[in-house]
């Protein structure tokens, strides 16, 4: 009998079943990108190349387009979600080659200046990781657009270290665009601040539109991780509106410059002539130590015969010079002695034991400097040194002698700004040992010049700043402010300087570069007349001008201040640069109310600084 087969069920799986995988939220996924490493080694490339445009973008290279887009590898960085720790050393880093390799000539003038040259390129690249930081808190935290982050704190830092520690004014990125004209009139309203913002805000709309997918090419994000989540990128709609902003602000300021332009061609017309100035330029670079007195006869004969080739020209062209101007330190000796009338002679033999009583009264520089102007029948400005025996003391100022060739000996200008361990030794009382850092010892120093001078020659008023005074922004603005008369300004800044120190190098270029600046700041034209060069006159619109005359005295056959081949403007050499200088009658809303830009741009900086500092809320990642 046939069996019947029953079917039975398969048995059953009492394992449970794995649990449906839960959907993250975006916010999940953003942190979990946060959290991620990724590699370094791409980063650690862009804060270099940073660095790289950042010089490249100055004297000596001088490709001031790079300028707009120095920033961009910095601010790729900033739109990453991740929070790698090797952010902020790596963008030091770059930022800190960068300037090392723009402030090197700071080293030229004695071994000690390397410390200088080292402590200030350390101490202004300490601002780029805190533009990174405060610029991802407000880009990734608080959703600031990039487009305005990036060019109101960059500009604030940059106010902030033009006047932190007696301030570093040098290589602000608007700097870069000092042959773009046009671009530079906005000056006369914001600052030189102004333009740095520009070109903060190019680099700011090219680093916003890279897509996420360059991110992930360059490993700037993990491989395992989604990079659009991973990047902080517009959308569409707003990085049109970003694209469509930049436009317009460069449109309107781009139209301001034209009109601000085309101004001064009908206010130079209607304005008297200005004066015809010869800058005398030698050629002795500087050294630490008292000049010998063989090298006071070269450095006063030298400069009395480029005095001698222009009136000779002029005897051919009647082009005779109106004012001559020395570079600063070129009438080394004899000092300027002056007296103040409370000191006795009893009391001058107290204060200078080495130095007779008569030896004060006697003015032999006074009586030099009035042959000088005499024999020119030119008035003239000469850098001196100046000691004023005062009841307490004796002081060493760093001074511009003004001489009218009539009149005489008119008085002297007194360097207000002076430079940290060049001139004086900050706190040295309080930390003797400060004065190690400078050549020149405990006992060195010049006093602070208590306020601006103007001299008056004819119809016109000049004023002078020394040295590095004309790349001080509120310097210079208070110079023009302060010497006004009846309502007119001075019709032409002059500044001596003595760059022997730095023997030819980029600092020369950086220097005239920077006080084009202060031209269109104050809408007041310059004459710069500099040891070794560059000499030069720069014009309201901060244009630096080629001369009417440019005479070589050393016989190389030189006609104008630039190389034909190269470019650069010449240097080291014995010349004599003349020109009639074209006055300016726009007034500055800038001389007016001062640096409000930077001061409004400064107060965003502070305002990032306390909201970066607010506890972040914890978020769970799944």
């Amino acid at each position: 009998m046939a069996t019947d087969v029953v079917p039975t069920e398969s048995p059953t799986n009492t394992s449970p079943a794995p649990p449906a995988p839960r959907e993250r939220t975006a916010e999940q996924i953003i942190t979990a990108a946060r959290t991620a490493p990724p590699s370094s080694l791409f980063a650690w490339g862009l804060s270099l190349v940073f660095g790289l445009l950042l010089w490249a973008s100055f004297p000596p290279l001088d490709v001031g387009p790079l300028g707009f887009l120095a920033l961009v590898p910095l601010l790729m960085l900033v739109r990453t979600e991740q929070r790698p720790w090797w952010t902020y050393p790596a963008s030091y880093v770059g930022g800190l080659l960068g300037y090392l390799a723009l402030f090197q000539w700071m080293r030229l003038g004695d071994p000690t200046m390397y410390v200088a040259w080292v402590a200030v390129s350390v101490y202004v690249a300490a601002y780029v990781p805190l533009f990174v930081w405060l610029c991802r808190t407000a880009v990734l935290r608080y959703r600031v657009p990039l487009v305005l982050a990036a060019p109101v704190l960059w500009t604030g830092l940059e106010f902030l270290r033009s006047h932190l520690l007696t301030g570093c004014p040098w290589y602000l990125l608007g700097h870069t665009s000092y042959r773009w004209l046009e671009l530079l009139q906005i000056a006369d309203v914001t600052g030189a601040l102004g333009v740095t913002f520009l070109v903060v805000l190019s680099s700011a709309l090219l680093a916003s539109l890279v897509p996420s997918g360059v991110y992930a090419a360059l490993r700037l994000v993990p491989a395992d991780v989604d990079a659009g989540f991973a990047v902080r990128t517009p959308s569409p709609t707003a990085s049109w509106i970003a694209v469509g902003a930049t436009i317009a602000v460069f449109a309107a300021t781009l139209t301001y410059g034209f009109v601000r332009r085309s101004q001064a061609t009908w206010t130079k017309e209607d304005a008297k002539p200005g004066p015809r100035v010869a800058l005398v330029q030698g050629n002795f670079p500087a050294s630490v130590g008292a000049y010998s007195p063989q090298q006071v006869t070269a450095i006063k004969r030298t400069h009395w015969r480029l005095m001698g080739l222009a009136m000779k020209h002029a005897t051919t062209t009647g082009e005779r010079p109106d004012l001559f101007v020395w570079p600063e330190a070129m009438f080394p000796y004899p000092p300027v002695l002056e007296v103040d009338p409370n000191v006795t002679d009893e009391r001058l033999a107290e204060l200078t034991p080495d130095v007779p009583a008569e030896w004060w009264r006697q003015a032999d520089a006074r009586f030099e400097l009035e042959r000088f102007a005499a024999q020119s029948n030119a008035a003239v400005v000469v850098g001196v040194n100046a000691y004023v025996a005062e009841p307490d003391k004796v002081a060493n100022f760093n001074s511009a002698a003004f001489v009218h060739p009539s009149t005489g000996y008119a008085g002297r200008y007194d360097k207000m700004h002076r430079v940290p361990f060049g001139e004086y030794v900050p706190l040295k009382d309080e930390l003797p040992f400060l004065a190690s850092f400078t050549p020149y010892g405990f006992g060195f120093g010049i006093e602070e010049g208590d306020r601006p001078w103007a001299f008056e020659y004819g119809e016109w008023r000049i004023a002078p700043v020394i040295c590095f005074e004309s790349t001080v922004p509120g310097l210079v603005r208070r110079v023009v402010r302060e010497t006004e008369k009846d309502g007119r300004p001075v019709d032409l800044l002059v500044t001596l300087s003595n760059d022997g120190w730095f023997h030819g190098s980029a600092g020369l270029d950086q220097h005239l570069v920077t006080s084009a600046f202060r031209c269109v700041e104050t809408r007041t034209p310059m004459a710069c007349a500099v040891n070794t060069g560059i000499s030069a006159f720069i014009d309201g619109d901060g244009a630096i001008v080629e001369p009417d005359l440019f005479l070589d005295a050393d016989g190389k056959g030189r006609k104008t201040s630039t190389d034909a081949t190269t470019g650069r403007w010449h240097r080291q050499l014995n010349a004599l640069v003349q020109h009639e200088v074209p006055l300016d009658g726009r007034t500055s809303l800038y001389v007016r109310y001062g640096d409000w830009f930077g001061i409004a741009c400064l107060a965003s900086v502070l305002f990032a600084v306390m909201a970066a500092l607010v506890p972040r809320r914890k978020t769970a990642v799944a």
